[in-house]
């Protein structure tokens, strides 16, 4: 398996003592699984190419595995040899230990500069494909090139002007992700290895829980562990990684405009001026809203709703349910279930808040959500709140025609959720109140836009 490193700094040959290997030098190491080499296919002032070449001892690695047995030909064949894995993760932290550390003797002040830098890895597992790749990496910054290979494999070529240390930082935590089939046995110390590589970009990153999830092999008492101190990391400020902004997820995006307090700010106050006692979350996420409701004296009851049992479980976390008083632990109800789908549990109902949901449903079940909603759980009054697709426009970093977030299905204009908002009211025995949230831009209205539905 291979990872090449490219940079054009000037003199370009200072990656050999940012690497702490003489590009002179073919240079080798022993692994616990086999063997890596580092060599130097060019080094000039203009540009210098480092390559970290892995071979397993695949013999050594198959009949070291458990208890004898009788063995197949089957078993000494495999990808692992050629992909892009965890080894080569371990190979990295092993072979290139002091610039993981961001550390040099030679060129200290050099260690902390952010340089023009590429990354290649000929060819890498890709669980989730070329969307998955470029969701991992583009938020961090990287222009990102994926080429197909087969149906599994992609290569990829990261392209950044950042310090070595926060690239190799970034693929030793992100290749064993995308590959997604670690191959040594896992436990507390993975979680602290994680927090100590990834605690100053992970906790804001959009795929945050996928990295998680995959990084401690799918284990949920490690991926609790890790979400809550990342939780608590996010909670407090950052310097962000992406200072170039080349990064388009909506959190991103609508960060400069403190979009998403604005929101919660809005529905709160609707809450609050219709008297609501018993309210729903539908779609409640990691708890942001609930969080804010749980603050209101005048509501008797809570009930968050989360089709992901991961995300209900930060929301746990962020609510620090463990914790809290008994009274206060009587108000609140997280169930995971559905909106496309009527639920008993969700009937009887004061309000209900749609927070930045709907869009992430495919058009097709927008009839099945207002069923279940409108028309069978009834609350008094409900509000969805959807990104206004006019206002896209002045999103400088948002190239024409692309969605703020990659998972969204859609984005109305103010014309068609409208439309959309004064159907359904109809149908279901509402009338219905538009309003925009955010800063009002005299043309294209504001970046959210808000229905009260009101029965």
């Amino acid at each position: 398996m291979l990872l090449t490193l490219t940079t054009t700094h000037s003199p370009a040959t200072d990656l050999g003592y940012l690497l702490h290997k003489n590009p002179q030098r073919l240079h080798r190491f022993e692994l616990p699984f086999g063997h890596a080499w580092v060599l130097f296919p060019e080094a000039s002032g203009e540009r210098c190419t480092a390559v970290l070449l892995v071979e397993l001892d695949t013999v050594s690695l198959v009949q070291g595995k458990g208890s004898p047995r009788r063995r197949s030909r089957f078993d000494y064949v495999s990808d692992r040899p050629y992909v892009a894995s965890s080894f080569l993760s371990v190979a990295i932290g092993r072979v290139f230990g002091s610039a993981l550390a961001g550390s040099s003797r030679e060129r200290p002040e050099l260690a902390g500069t952010p340089i023009d830098l590429e990354a290649k890895l000929d060819v890498v597992g890709a669980r989730g494909g070329e969307e998955f790749v470029r969701g991992v990496f583009e938020p961090l910054g990287y222009e990102v090139s994926v080429t197909p290979l087969t149906d599994a494999y992609v290569s990829i070529r990261l392209r950044r002007r950042c310090t070595l240390q926060n690239l190799l930082t970034h693929l030793y935590v992100l290749i064993p992700v995308l590959d997604d089939d670690k191959h040594y046995w896992i436990g507390d110390e993975e979680v602290d290895k994680l927090l100590r590589r990834g605690g100053d970009w992970l906790a804001s990153h959009p795929r945050r829980d996928q990295i998680v999830d995959r990084y401690l092999k799918h284990r949920a008492p490690l991926r609790r562990a890790a979400l809550a101190q990342l939780i608590e990391a996010e909670d407090e400020p950052e310097a962000a990684d992406d200072p170039e902004g080349r990064g388009h997820a909506e959190a991103t995006l609508e960060e400069r405009v403190g979009l998403h307090e604005q929101r919660l700010d809005a529905v709160v106050d609707v809450i609050r001026r219709r008297k609501a006692r018993r309210v729903l979350d539908l779609g409640c996420g990691e708890g942001k809203l609930i969080a804010r409701l749980l603050k209101e004296r005048d509501i008797d009851e809570v009930l968050g709703l989360e089709v992901s049992s991961t995300t209900l479980g930060i929301a746990e976390l962020r609510l620090r349910v463990d914790q809290m008083p008994e009274r206060q632990l009587a108000r609140l109800k997280l169930v995971q279930g559905s909106l496309t789908y009527r639920d008993a549990r969700l009937e009887g109902f004061d309000a209900a808040a749609v927070l930045e949901v709907i869009e992430h449903l495919e058009p097709w079940r927008l009839p099945a959500f207002a069923s279940a909603v409108l028309g069978h759980a009834k609350p008094t009054c409900v509000l969805i709140t959807t990104p206004n697709a006019d206002y896209n426009a002045l999103f400088a970093t948002l190239p024409a025609g692309e969605f703020r977030h990659p998972d969204h299905q859609f984005e109305w204009t103010r014309a068609e959720f409208e439309d959309w908002s004064n159907a359904v009211a109809s149908t279901y025995g509402y009338m219905v109140e538009f309003d925009a949230i955010g800063e009002i831009d005299p043309k294209l209205g504001g970046p959210t836009q808000m229905a009260v539905f009101l029965r």
